[in-house]
């Protein structure tokens, strides 16, 4: 059994799924009626999900926030590009 809970390729519930995620399994229901969120498995009326695609979609939509850059330096900035 514990080589079934860390088999990499194991398909995932929809509520595994969504614990991985830290979500709703509802919100992974409403994705997939939408046409979104990451892909999954559908076996007869069974929805499934693959851990690699649940973490390749994590990646995917993982954000960087830009750097905040204090307001004294982008007004020494626009003074020097300023022409003369």
């Amino acid at each position: 059994m514990a080589q079934q809970a860390t088999d990499p390729e194991r398909l995932l519930t929809e509520i595994q799924a969504a614990d991985l995620l830290r979500l709703s399994s509802r919100t992974l229901q409403a994705w997939r009626s939408q046409g979104v969120g990451p892909e999954y498995v559908k076996a007869g009326r069974a929805v499934r999900y693959r851990r690699p695609a649940l973490i390749a979609w994590t990646e995917e939509n993982t954000v960087v926030a830009a750097p905040l850059v204090p307001a004294v330096v982008k007004q020494a900035h626009a003074v020097a590009e300023v022409p003369k």
